[in-house]
């Protein structure tokens, strides 16, 4: 329709003049979209395919469980024009999730969903494999990690836990975790340290088998994300301790016995040093445009807008942390220099492993550092 084009309303007949006719129509369209709240925003890039995303761990874990929140938000808002899929990789501690999207490069219809084992996988297996390696998105929140006890447990304080763990042999006291070399192995060695002593570790499926094993008591504690324990919480099975947390948590809904995750103390607060939270991040394949990374990082933004992430966020105890951009990197890095400092320390480096292979039944026999095929995590 040009300026001199004419329209019918009705019994109606308007004719619009020449030149100020756009930019009327713009104002107009502009005034309406005001009035109703919708944005119109001017996307660089849209995907012309259906977008997959990968999951480096397996079903049921708290990587997963958020990879298919955001999918199912993403399906019943209509956020994206494409379909979004979740796929699980988990073979080799997820590396090969890793390498599937490092292969992608310039797919821009790749995503993959990240946790610790993004610095863990490749120190542990020697895998040719580095977060740069791909394209940093959007960090969408920090999983926190709880200490937890049996409910029948004599211990009703971490600093009970920690006394006992000082007095008691060396080796027997049984910390249940997610995997081999990976963040329950991580806390169980720092909390080694802490104590003056050794823990026997000992590697499961994942998380909710870690948990049960806990109920069940064949293990004594574990270091569950609060996700994975809030049932068995409410149940009365098991009894968290603290919270390895530099403060205490803020949600105050009531979940077992009138106390909320709130209630919990901080590690920190009895005297043991330790502080970690896991990260859950998208990245994308290599050779991404900025465009492209955009049009991701507004979909995210949507999700984490809605009244459902915030629930979400509360039944997890997450610590919402959004960031992308220069911040995420310069926090990728500082992560990165953690992780391979804690994990030489621990020597649960492949390179510790290959140098040193005579040393691994000692460590296996104390409890720490065992070299064993890890099972499918499901963190």
């Amino acid at each position: 329709m040009n300026a001199h084009s004419t329209r019918s309303f009705g019994h109606r007949r308007s004719v619009r003049p020449a030149g100020p006719a756009r930019p009327w129509a713009r104002m107009r369209w502009g005034l309406v979209a005001w009035l109703l709240g919708v944005a119109i925003p001017a996307l660089a890039w849209e995907p012309t395919a259906p977008v997959e995303l990968v999951v480096p761990a397996g079903t049921g874990g708290g990587a997963d469980l958020m990879a298919r929140f955001i999918q199912q938000a993403v399906t019943k808002h209509g956020l994206m024009k494409q379909p979004l899929t979740v796929v699980n990789k988990t073979g080799n501690s997820g590396a090969e999730g890793f390498l599937d999207v490092k292969a992608a490069r310039g797919n821009p219809h790749k995503l993959i969903i990240t946790l610790s084992s993004l610095f863990t996988t490749p120190l542990a297996t020697g895998t040719d494999f580095n977060w740069r390696d791909i394209t940093p998105v959007q960090m969408l929140a920090l999983d926190q990690f709880v200490l937890w006890v049996n409910a029948e447990s004599p211990h009703k304080s971490a600093k009970d836990l920690m006394d006992a763990l000082r007095a008691g042999p060396r080796g027997s006291v049984k910390l249940g975790g997610t995997g081999s070399k990976q963040e329950d192995q991580l806390i169980s060695v720092l909390l080694e340290t802490a104590a003056s002593t050794r823990l026997s570790y000992q590697p499961l499926k994942g998380g909710g088998d870690v948990v049960r094993a806990l109920a069940e008591r064949q293990v004594d504690i574990t270091v569950n994300n609060p996700i994975e324990a809030a049932k068995l919480w409410a149940e009365g099975k098991v009894r968290p301790l603290c919270v390895f947390d530099g403060k205490k948590l803020e949600y105050f809904g009531k979940i077992a016995a009138n106390q909320s995750w709130n209630d919990l103390p901080t590690c920190m607060s009895f005297g043991i040093p330790v502080e970690y939270l896991m990260m859950r991040g998208i990245f994308m394949s290599p050779g991404a445009s900025p465009a492209q990374v955009a049009y991701y990082v507004q979909v995210l933004d949507k999700v984490r807008a809605l009244p459902e992430w915030r629930e979400f966020m509360a039944q997890g105890a997450f610590k919402p942390s959004a960031m992308s951009g220069e911040p995420f990197v310069a926090w990728l890095d500082k992560a990165e220099s953690f992780h391979r400092v804690v994990m030489r320390e621990a020597r649960l480096t492949y390179a510790y492993a290959a140098a040193a292979p005579a040393a691994a039944p000692a460590a296996s026999a104390a409890g720490a550092g065992a070299v064993q095929p890890p099972p499918k995590d499901k963190k």
